[in-house]
């Protein structure tokens, strides 16, 4: 573990680190080549002085590196990615759907037309004509709950 203390043994490392960078890039593996620097700032000073005090150092550098120059990455570099809503059933609410099989009275199914195919649809009880518009309220298992507009 000797070699752990080593001034240069440290700065081989993060040479090495610092080159398989261009290899893969990412900045992660720049990140662990400035920690080996540090370290090795570290122990030419002695400031460390054990194998457990140097990979400590080494660790929580690293770790640091990484959330601090990944935040100052994001915030310069911003993706223009947007996420839109991913939940299907928030669209489906308040659409506009053609009867085209009778929708109750009661709990009675019908089908209705919607997004190019046809759906199983239930009803609030009262009964809904073939051929009349209704609006989606819900989506209850693979069918949809309807109102009459």
């Amino acid at each position: 573990m000797d070699f752990l203390l080593m001034f240069e043994t440290w700065i081989l490392v993060a040479i090495v680190l610092s080159l398989a960078e261009i290899i893969i890039p990412g900045g992660i593996l720049l990140n662990l080549g400035i920690a080996s620097l540090i370290v090795a700032i570290s122990i030419k000073f002695a400031i460390v002085d054990t194998w457990v005090m140097v990979l400590t150092l080494w660790f929580i550098v690293a770790t640091f590196l990484l959330f601090i120059l990944n935040f100052f990455t994001n915030k310069i570099f911003g993706s223009a990615q947007l996420v839109e809503n991913v939940d299907d059933e928030l669209d489906l609410f308040g659409q506009e759907v053609v009867v085209i099989e009778n929708i109750g009275p009661g709990t009675k199914k019908g089908r209705v037309e919607f997004q190019g195919t046809t759906w199983t649809a239930l009803g609030d009880g009262s009964e809904i004509k073939a051929g009349s518009h209704a609006k989606i309220v819900c989506k209850e298992n693979i069918s949809l709950v309807v109102e009459q507009v």
